[in-house]
């Protein structure tokens, strides 16, 4: 009897083929899986991104490292905005004299 690979392993392999340009042969002889296997999970894999059924729980590195650049970046933007608005008022940006502030 041949060998059981959990859902979310099958999807990983394929995940690196589809997504990061993996080479199936090399993922085979890495993997110790037959080539036919990668290649049915692949198939597998590109069927379910077309019928958009069941997305994937986990994300690649390459797919994590994209986020986490993106979500700095809008740190980095945010604290700048803070601190543009914590500066204290100069008198060109107060409001003119000859308005009466109740």
């Amino acid at each position: 009897m041949g060998k059981r690979y959990e859902k979310e392993y099958k999807e990983y392999i394929a995940k690196l083929v589809v997504e990061e340009g993996r080479k199936r042969t090399e993922l085979s002889y890495k993997m110790d899986i037959p080539y036919k296997t990668i290649s049915r999970w692949v198939g597998e894999y590109k069927a379910s991104l077309r019928d958009d059924t069941e997305k994937e729980a986990y994300i690649m590195s390459s797919e994590h490292k994209k986020h986490v650049a993106h979500y700095q970046k809008e740190i980095q933007d945010l604290k700048e905005q803070n601190e543009i608005l914590k500066r204290p008022c100069t008198s060109s940006q107060k409001a003119p004299s000859n308005f009466l502030i109740y």
